[in-house]
């Protein structure tokens, strides 16, 4: 992320349009400006400015598809920031059934940029350092029999520029989850497999396929009560 003043970055997310813009892009993907500007209820062309600031401020950046162009955060530290500012809006008093049951869904699965957040995010850490698959000992790092399971699961473990593994404080639990490419990875298969879904913005839907997988990573759903959640 560009290095720029405080204020600056207070200005940049200031505007209701910019910060629900970029609230929107909190999911991970990919979006046009016509789908940012219907999420934010704007014109295009006003969406189109504010995409600009955002690109300028360095929290996003353009991708390009053949013809069709794209908007995405720009780096996983851009995601945090968001994610932890967030939670100033997430944890006002909610005003209705709709909006209750939203904050539990939130609170309970969703997606942080690229990777599980919330109680079961929390619950992934538990259990892959309860089970032998991660080791702290050392900093937080993969273990033999870490890989062999993952492995297992078909989630690809790769070396590359991003960390392998890292905490990163969930907002809603005060407590650690996973972040890094490895966590990518593994909600990229999950989604694949269809052993969460997608259920709105942000929120995780863990579906029933999801208890033998996750049961493997040391997660318990049903002690999590995952058939409870509304």
């Amino acid at each position: 992320m560009e290095t720029i003043a405080l204020a600056e970055v207070a200005a940049v997310l200031a505007d209701p349009s910019r910060a629900t813009m970029c609230l929107a892009l909190l999911d991970g993907r990919a979006w046009t400006v016509g789908e940012l500007a219907k999420a934010a209820g704007i014109a295009l062309s006003t969406a189109s400015e504010h995409v600009t600031r955002l690109v300028d401020a360095g929290f996003v950046v353009r991708v390009k598809q053949g013809r069709a162009s794209y908007v995405r955060i720009a780096d996983p530290r851009v995601a945090e920031l968001i994610e932890h500012l967030a939670q100033h809006a997430e944890h006002r008093p909610v005003t209705g059934l709709k909006s209750s049951l939203r904050v539990k869904r939130l609170e309970f699965a969703r997606t942080c940029y690229d990777h599980l957040a919330g109680v079961l995010g929390v619950a992934v850490r538990d259990g892959m350092l309860a089970t032998g698959l991660l080791d702290t000992a050392g900093g937080l790092t993969l273990t033999g029999r870490g890989r062999e399971v993952l492995a297992g699961l078909g989630v690809p473990v790769a070396a590359g520029r991003r960390p392998l593994l890292r905490d990163c404080l969930d907002w809603t639990e005060r407590r650690d989850h996973l972040a890094g490419a490895l966590p990518a990875a593994l909600l990229d298969r999950a989604v694949e497999a269809g052993w969460v879904a997608r259920d709105g913005h942000r929120a995780v839907k863990v579906r029933p396929s999801a208890a033998q997988p996750f049961a493997a990573l040391g997660v318990d759903l049903d002690a999590l009560g995952v058939a409870a959640r509304p």
